[in-house]
């Protein structure tokens, strides 16, 4: 259980401070600039999500064919990442 909060910590994040605006907002009678502002929020939310989070690259099981790109004269450029 622990991991699984770990891993998507930025989403639990996220989800509680869009909690705590939705909250504040709606104490407060909500106009529609308070609308738009939450929409806001959440497409950048998303958009950061969708950029940042981790992907498959094409080479990512195929250890092999990268050890032989190693040395033959082209840069090679290894990266190492956790996938969160």
């Amino acid at each position: 259980m622990l991991e699984f909060l770990n891993q998507y910590s930025i989403l639990w994040i996220a989800l509680a401070f869009v909690l705590l605006y939705v909250l504040v907002t709606y104490r407060n009678k909500p106009k529609p600039r308070d609308y738009i502002a939450l929409g806001v929020v959440l497409v950048g939310l998303w958009l950061a999500w969708n950029s940042l989070h981790p992907r498959s690259t094409p080479l990512m099981d195929n250890a092999k064919m990268v050890q032989e790109m190693v040395g033959q004269g082209t840069p090679v450029l290894l990266e190492f990442q956790s996938p969160y």
